[in-house]
């Protein structure tokens, strides 16, 4: 039995100077796909293109177009670049097309010959209208089916096959449309002429794992981030400021910094993620056709683009024309004029894959399967890293999934960044990491804090005066943060350097590997989702940003906001909570925050040093202490502790208070005379007696002694010269005698700037130094600025407690007012 379309099919092919057969589709292969090439169709990809061209974009159809995609439909399916099913959907779309337009043979060849004519056809040189006459035979003989048989065919057949791929897990691929529409959802080669080429000039992708990070990349940030950062300041930026934005921008930069000063002043979305995601399809096509990818692997990643366009498009023209404004700032040059000309067959067709809402184009269940895909890319702990880090550094967003081999430079400058800003040399090991792991300063500011939220911060006056205005401010910031934990300040300086270790190449893989997963265990504890960590990020850096470094917040809430930043696709399931350093008690804490200015704030327990940071703690334990070995130094702090400077000034110094004579008479015999080193000492100590200078005769100086017996145990402890037990005893009894002498910080601060003073040895600098001690002492008292020390966050050994407890568990373990 004759099939109408088959049969009316190849009468049309006559016209394209094909000899009548029964069926079109049975020209053989290498004769059609010579024949497709000879039509300059080189690929599936434009063998789409020509037929979704056929029936214009909104306007009247070329005649010559819709006869032409009759053959390259036949074509198509002769060379198996499409399947029977989808060639003859095609030839019955065209048949419809056709038969709506032109209402018998007379009317279609009619308008055949005045098309041609328009372009310059002269009748008679190519023999097409002997080909008008022999179909017109076929048709009138009664050999072929006639133009009104065809249309009564058409209108009692069901549709063939549909002209796009619609099974649901393959509608994805329609998006792709924006670049090349995809006919088959089989990807072969033959669907893109010279894609490796393109991949490697393009992208600089010759293998799976690159295209798997440019992918992840494209998801994740790609060329949009910039933008957004940029277009956000320009927002506010009054036109002075734009306009030095724009000079101060490299020479081949300042083409796009235009086309994004005239988004800006438009008034119009300033939004082009399209740009990112459909290209995020466009290439998971591309590495289906490559072999590079799976079916299932690259429907995922195509699925990803969709579900973050669905997310923030409400139909396809705010997809493509937010995908104009982004190819407008990668070109440089503003193309939104050509909007309706470069999109009319996409959004106008009546064949066009995008004529299903964008809404619909996939189901729900495909999207959370491709969702869990996407996490599984970012399981590994190192992504947590890489996100933290990425936000510093954009450019390490590249990285994702299979790590990257690195240029040596790279290593280089990893190595240095470790040597020169942070001093961690291969020889220390992975371990000296923990140095950067701060909890009790997380704990610091947590109480900082509560305590602000609830008006409970100390009071601006000390006894040593009282702290800048711009300093109590920063405080008193600090209860705007109230709800959210404080470790991700410090955690996000911690994943740079941990970063920076595993770029340098010089510690041990494995090792570097645990720390990763011990800040995913910390963090995903501490903050429950995405949101929450950002969120308490983009506060934190708000209130306490780095000096001399620009803020990080626009950065932060970009990653907030962008669905399809990595932050929103990490593993948030905590296992076993381990932290990447050791997490000090309260009492502990305190215990080392009985040091005060003698030294930097201890935000952790000390660990052993490497023998090059050892060298100079040797070096300074004996210039300052003659302490040469662990017996030494433990038996010095035993003797701070129980007797200390404080004894030698009851013994050799209070008596005089007793007998302003005697003093006298000491003071002027050793000034009159030449005196020693240990005689001028002895004087210049005497005249404090005689001034009672800082209190010296009236204060307990015990906090002397015990801030240069908590300084030498941690200097101890980075020796290796006492264990961690031993350590911690000589804490519990520094603590103990605090709580024993002293009722507060504020008292305790007292003593300790009375024997700072009195045993301080003869300098020029002495004013400057007890200047700046005093002025460390209102800053350790008040808190301003925040991180000064830790005094104003905690209570004092054996004192009420008369904090507010934080919110969250992000404390250090032996609060007993922690809410937890």
């Amino acid at each position: 039995m004759v099939d109408p379309l088959n049969a009316w099919w190849a009468q049309q092919l006559v016209l394209c100077d094909w000899a009548f057969a029964p069926d079109p589709l049975t020209l053989d292969a290498e004769v059609a796909a010579a024949r497709l090439e000879g039509l300059g169709v080189v690929d599936r990809g434009e063998l789409g293109w020509r037929l979704l061209e056929a029936f214009g974009g909104g306007g009247e159809a070329d005649p010559a177009r819709l006869l032409s995609a009759l053959e390259l439909a036949a074509l198509g399916g002769a060379a198996g670049w499409l399947g029977e099913p989808r060639a003859r959907a095609w030839a019955q779309r065209l048949a419809e097309e056709i038969g709506s337009r032109y209402h018998g043979l007379e009317a279609w060849l009619d308008a055949l010959c005045r098309a041609r004519s328009a372009v310059g056809w002269v009748q008679g040189d190519d023999g097409f209208s002997e080909a008008c006459e022999a179909l017109a035979a076929l048709e009138h003989q009664g050999e072929g089916v006639t133009w009104e048989m065809m249309r009564e065919w058409l209108a009692d057949s069901r549709p063939e096959q549909a002209l796009w791929p619609d099974d649901p897990v393959d509608r994805v691929w329609r998006l792709r449309a924006a670049f090349s529409p995809v006919l088959e959802p089989r990807a072969a080669p033959l669907d893109w002429q010279g894609l490796e080429g393109w991949l490697t000039e393009a992208w600089q992708v010759q293998g799976r794992d690159e295209l798997i990070r440019v992918l992840l990349w494209l998801a994740s940030q790609g060329d949009r981030q910039a933008w957004d950062l940029d277009a956000t300041r320009l927002l506010s930026a009054a036109d002075e400021e734009r306009r030095a934005w724009w000079e101060g921008l490299a020479p081949r930069d300042q083409s796009a910094g235009r086309v994004l000063l005239t988004l800006v002043e438009s008034g119009e979305p300033l939004e082009w993620a399209a740009w990112d995601w459909l290209r995020l399809i466009d290439l998971a096509w591309a590495g289906l056709c490559m072999g590079w990818l799976d079916d299932e692997e690259a429907r995922h990643f195509a699925l990803h683009g969709a579900d973050m366009a669905m997310h923030r498009y409400s139909d396809w023209v705010a997809l493509a024309r937010a995908y104009q404004r982004g190819r407008s700032l990668f070109e440089a040059r503003d193309l939104r004029g050509a909007f309706d000309v470069d999109w009319a067959l996409l959004l106008q067709s009546p064949v066009s894959p995008w004529r299903t809402p964008l809404s619909e184009i996939v189901d729900e269940a495909q999207l959370e399967a491709s969702r869990r895909a996407m996490r599984d890319w970012r399981r590994d702990p190192r992504h947590w890293v890489l996100a933290l880090a990425a936000v510093r550094e954009p450019e390490l967003a590249l990285r994702q999934g299979v790590a990257p081999m690195l240029p040596e430079a790279r290593r280089q400058d990893a190595r240095r960044y470790l040597a020169e800003t942070l001093d961690l040399h291969a020889d220390e090991g992975p371990e000296a990491l923990s140095r950067y792991w701060l909890p009790a300063q997380a704990h610091h500011l947590n109480q900082l804090a509560a305590d602000g939220a609830h008006g409970a911060l100390p009071i601006a006056a000390t006894p040593f005066g009282r702290p800048g205005r711009q300093d109590l401010a920063a405080r008193d910031a600090l209860g705007q943060a109230s709800r959210h934990a404080a470790t991700i300040h410090m955690a996000e300086k911690y994943a740079f350097h941990l970063q920076m270790a595993m770029d340098s190449g010089l510690f041990d893989a494995a090792r570097l590997s645990e720390l990763t997963a011990a800040l995913h265990g910390s963090l995903s504890r501490f903050y429950t989702s995405p949101r929450r960590l950002l969120a308490a990020w983009a506060q934190w850096e708000a209130l306490l940003p780095e000096p001399d470094q620009p803020s990080l917040v626009a950065e932060i809430r970009w990653h907030q906001d962008d669905p399809g930043s990595v932050f929103h696709w990490l593993d948030w399931s905590s296992g076993e909570w381990q932290e990447p350093g050791p997490r000090p008690s309260l009492s502990h804490f305190t215990a080392m925050a009985l040091v005060g200015p003698l030294n930097s704030p201890a935000w952790s327990l000390p660990q052993p040093e490497s023998e090059r940071e050892c060298a100079s703690i040797r070096e300074w334990v004996d210039g300052h202490y003659a302490l040469h070995t662990a017996g030494e130094l433990a038996d010095f702090v035993d003797y701070l502790l129980e007797a200390g400077d404080r004894q030698e000034y009851q013994i050799n110094y209070a008596p005089y208070t007793l007998n302003r004579e005697r003093l006298a008479s000491e003071i002027a015999t050793l000034e009159s005379g030449e005196c020693s080193e240990e005689e001028r000492n002895h004087l210049l100590r005497l005249i404090r007696v005689r001034d009672g200078e800082d209190g010296c005769n009236e204060l307990d100086m015990t906090a002397w002694d015990l801030a240069q017996a908590v300084d030498l145990a941690i200097a101890g402890r980075q020796l290796g010269w006492l264990t961690e037990a031993d350590f911690l005893a000589f804490l519990g009894r520094a603590h103990a005698l605090a709580a024993r002498q002293y009722g507060g910080w504020e008292e305790y601060a007292r003593g300790l700037l009375a024997g700072f003073s009195f045993f301080m040895g003869e300098t020029p600098e002495r004013e400057a130094f007890l200047s700046g001690f005093r002025q460390a002492l209102v800053s350790w008292l008040s808190a301003a600025p925040p991180m000064a020390g830790a005094w104003a966050s905690l209570d004092f050994p054996g004192a009420r407690p008369r904090h507010w407890a934080p919110m969250h568990v992000d404390t250090l373990p032996g609060d007993g007012r922690q809410l937890h």
